[in-house]
């Protein structure tokens, strides 16, 4: 049997006995409820109820402890709670990538976007500059 079923089992077991604890106490309140109750009766219920009360606690105990162990990340016989951390952490670090790139990927497109509104106003300031700037083709008018 895997251990996730076995830890199910001992769970339901834990059940059975709180119900048998409750049934117990409730058989003790109602023999000391008679008039001629039995003192013996109301005894015998009383030790099976805490008798069975000590059981549910130590089997709860031995199931917070589990619980704590394999909560705590580190890897545990039979948990794949470990694995499952280490899933859900990659997936974390690949979506905060994603985000990341994406931000990039808007900063670029900005900036491209911001030369492209640059590059129309320089090349129209540029026939401007280029009339007031004497070029290398001017023919020598003098005499040769």
């Amino acid at each position: 049997m895997t251990a996730p079923m076995e830890r199910i089992q001992a769970l339901d077991s834990i059940e059975k006995d709180i119900i048998t604890c409750l049934q117990s106490a409730g058989q003790a309140l109602m023999e000391l409820s008679k008039e001629k109750s039995s003192l013996k009766q109301a005894e015998g219920q009383t030790h099976t109820f805490l008798k069975t009360l000590s059981h549910v606690e130590s089997k709860l105990t031995e199931q917070i402890n589990y619980l704590t162990q394999v909560s705590t990340g580190q890897p545990h016989e039979g948990s794949g709670y470990a694995s499952q951390k280490v899933l859900q952490m990659a997936w974390h670090r690949l979506e905060h990538a994603r985000s990341r790139v994406n931000e990039l990927e808007r900063i670029k497109n900005k900036h491209l976007q911001g030369r492209a509104i640059l590059r129309p106003q320089q090349q129209a300031a540029q026939p401007q500059q280029n009339g007031a700037q004497p070029t290398g083709n001017v023919q020598n008018a003098g005499p040769t």
